[in-house]
């Protein structure tokens, strides 16, 4: 059986360049409400960037928490093509990568 953050970056792998997902949005494909673990095992991610964690947002769109700082996050978003405007994802609705189960 895979941990919990295993589990967390085998489906964060999934979310292709140029799109976004959110914390909820991993933690509702594991069929948890542990957002905030799914942040905690994304802190640690020792795969980055194969488990690109930079693709990971709250829930409105707003870049949060990210190891090497927010100004990274949104370099490595707008590398991928993702416009970000006071630390938020422009037309986030349209860059969301909903997740599909396991």
């Amino acid at each position: 059986m895979k941990s919990f953050n295993e589990r967390v970056y085998e489906i964060v792998k999934r979310i292709p360049a140029g799109r976004v997902s959110t914390y909820g949005e991993v933690a509702r494909v594991m069929k948890t409400k542990g957002y905030r673990a799914v942040g905690n095992a994304l802190n640690k991610n020792p795969y980055a960037p194969i488990v690109a964690c930079h693709r990971i947002v709250n829930s409105q769109g707003h870049l949060h928490g990210f190891a090497s700082g927010l100004k990274d996050k949104a370099r490595l978003l707008e590398r991928e093509g993702i416009k970000i405007k006071n630390n938020k994802v422009e037309n986030f609705e349209k860059v969301f990568y909903k997740l599909s189960k396991l």
